[in-house]
């Protein structure tokens, strides 16, 4: 057989963890990837089972079955249309199966599969996939795995989004542990419209298609993008401009360190500033349960370079009634000299909102004047996933608590060290002009209206 495939697809295919998500914009190829996959599998391992899901059957026969009918050949294989399985010669199967409710798991108690896949997984609850991952077992020393393929968005995007996407950088295999207790190993394979040439090639006006769609849908559908939902917060975080791999940082570049400390949650930044007013977060601690000797020795150990501006939160500053001693003179015992932010919250998110815009560069292309290292896991995962306050549309929701401490960090920051306005001021022709005029034009130091040639210091706003 002559089998193109693209260069996403590809990995998908030879990906060595258990759990797989191939996935993003929509038109990359994930569920003939699939098939694909299931094809090679069925060939290379005979006896071999396999499943693929979609939530109802009617979907089931409008993409993956009918795609199936049209791309396997019937040299080795023969398709059973009232039990639904394709039977191969060599006496593999791939069943196709559906999941419309939480109780039809249990259809699949007693069932066996060396692979399980599901087409548009955030179509599924959390536990419909949970379940299934118990069938993934088998008498045979072939390699069992979970392979899921899905856009952004609907019921499950929350679950699949905190399982594939938030761990850590995508293409790469990740150890984790799950909340069911389990070791497994898991790694996000995104892909985009462009990567599917095949497609772009045959339909030169799909991605135009696309751009017609609402904003939210747009950003899912076109390029993939899973930190969008209802209510959110950043809605102009875009991980695929604001995330960035990791390089050395110059050492003539000033670096600030920002923190939000309580027993709940150490949240420690580490953030670098070049000289066209770019920050760059490089590094990030964040965990629970820490005294503050403890806190400030974590953070020391993390520290190997000089911090110009130490920034925290006001309420460390206030006083033990008992030993006297406030949180920040805690700290300053362990050297680490604190500089008090403004905590004005929805002034400090207005600013942090400036940082994060988008602006399009001297090439043409978007781009921010913050970026964050891919290994900040944490502030790239609650960043995004902070919520507007439902009495206050202005300030952040406060809970999940959880979410809130990296951003607050990053707030105090952001409102310490705002990027100057970038607006140019003309300077005005001779004539008559009003004080206020004058102060609006970037004068100070006005006493009346002047005539003639203006005396006057400009300053720049």
């Amino acid at each position: 057989m002559d089998i193109e495939i693209t260069e996403k697809q590809e990995k998908f295919i030879n990906s060595k963890a258990f759990e797989t998500l191939f996935g993003g914009a929509a038109g990359g190829g994930k569920s003939y990837g699939q098939l694909i996959d299931a094809f090679l599998y069925a060939l290379k391992y005979p006896k071999s089972s396999q499943i693929i899901f979609r939530r109802t059957f009617p979907d089931l026969e409008k993409s993956i079955i009918r795609k199936s009918l049209e791309i396997y050949p019937r040299q080795v294989a023969s398709y059973n249309s009232s039990k639904h399985i394709w039977n191969f010669k060599n006496g593999s199967i791939i069943d196709f199966g559906y999941i419309d409710n939480e109780k039809d798991v249990y259809q699949y108690q007693s069932a066996e599969y060396d692979v399980i896949r599901f087409d548009e997984l955030t179509h599924f609850t959390e536990y419909m996939y949970i379940y299934m991952i118990s069938r993934c077992r088998g008498a045979n020393n072939y390699p069992k795995g979970i392979k899921s393929s899905s856009n952004p968005g609907n019921i499950g995007h929350s679950w699949v989004k905190a399982r594939f996407i938030d761990i850590g950088e995508p293409n790469k295999v990740h150890e984790v542990k799950t909340a069911e207790g389990d070791t497994t190993t898991v790694i996000f394979i995104p892909s985009l419209v462009q990567d599917n040439i095949f497609l772009l090639q045959k339909d030169k006006d799909y991605i135009r298609r696309l751009d017609l769609l609402p904003e939210k849908e747009r950003k899912a559908l076109k390029y993939g993008d899973w930190d969008i939902f209802d209510g959110q917060f950043f809605s102009e975080f875009r991980r695929d401009i604001h995330v960035i791999e990791p390089f050395e940082i110059p050492e003539s570049w000033r670096r600030f360190r920002t923190r939000d400390y309580g027993l709940d949650m150490c949240a420690t930044l580490w953030i670098a500033l070049d000289w066209n007013m770019n920050a760059y977060i490089y590094k990030e601690l964040y965990e629970s349960d820490l005294i503050v000797s403890e806190a400030a020795k974590k953070i020391n150990n993390m520290t190997n370079e000089k911090i110009y501006c130490d920034y925290a939160p006001p309420d460390l500053w206030n006083r033990n009634k008992d030993t006297g001693k406030s949180t920040a003179d805690l700290f300053s015992e362990s050297n680490q000299y604190l500089t008090k932010a403004d905590n004005n919250r929805v002034q400090g998110w207005l600013a942090v909102h400036e940082w994060l815009k988008l602006y399009t560069d001297e090439q043409g292309l978007l781009n921010s004047k913050l970026k964050i290292f891919n290994n900040c896991t944490n502030l790239i995962r609650t960043l995004p996933a902070i919520t507007h306050d439902e009495k206050n549309p202005n300030d952040v929701a406060t809970e999940p608590h959880e979410l809130t401490h990296l951003p607050d960090a990053l707030r105090y920051f952001c409102t310490m060290y705002q990027t100057p306005a970038t607006k140019k001021i003309e300077i005005p022709k001779e004539g008559f002009y009003s004080k206020t005029e004058l102060v609006d034009l970037g004068y100070v130091n006005v006493d009346i209206p002047t005539k003639g040639v203006i005396p006057l210091t400009k300053r720049r706003r």
